[in-house]
């Protein structure tokens, strides 16, 4: 999801009343500093919705479910973003006619020109200070690069992944294939200089 990084103040209760009517636009919200959220490009949408389907076969019938960029986390009492995807493995979260999670296990941001700074900043500060999130995976829409951020007992640790290997996630115990996450996509294998 691409972010017009243009923030505007707000109390939580009416970020919350403008999510409520808004039907066109959503906004991020942290702190009391209000994102609006834009479009992305056809890379940044197929990758995310790779991910999401290798994900959803992988998770079967766990009790993780996975949820698309449709789908608001709340990060903590004013802190909610919408990630290109999101794991919960929480019985709460699953409520069909909910609009948001509160319990998220995995992450997965697509990075884009415009939110990458953002996505490694900001926002990955507020990810590190929920304490149900266990990983946090940073996909390239440029050029094929998997980060991995991983959450151990006193730090977090940091692995990237390369076209050849299989991604481990470790908050689901299980490996997804590079290469499928970049299907149907036409992006360099490395970064241009």
């Amino acid at each position: 999801m691409v972010a017009d990084l243009k923030w505007h103040a707000m109390r939580v209760e009416d970020y919350l009343q403008l999510e409520k009517a808004s039907t066109e636009a959503r906004h991020e919200f942290l702190d009391g500093q209000l994102l609006m959220m834009s479009g992305g490009t056809i890379a940044h949408a197929r990758i995310a919705l790779n991910i999401a389907k290798l994900l959803d076969a992988a998770v079967g019938d766990s009790p993780c479910h996975v949820y698309t960029s449709d789908v608001r986390v709340q990060l903590s009492v004013e802190r909610y973003v919408y990630p290109d995807v999101s794991v919960s493995c929480e019985a709460s979260d699953h409520q069909d006619l909910a609009d948001t999670i509160h319990s998220p296990r995995l992450i997965i941001e697509v990075l884009s020109p415009t939110t990458e700074a953002y996505d490694r900043g900001k926002k990955f500060i507020c990810y590190q200070e929920c304490a149900t999130i266990q990983e946090y995976v940073l996909v390239n829409s440029r050029y094929q690069s998997v980060e991995v951020f991983r959450r151990n007992e006193t730090l977090w640790t940091y692995q990237r992944f390369e076209p050849h290997q299989e991604i481990e996630l470790i908050s689901l115990n299980l490996y997804i294939p590079f290469a499928s996450i970049y299907e149907r996509v036409s992006i360099p294998l490395t970064e241009e200089h």
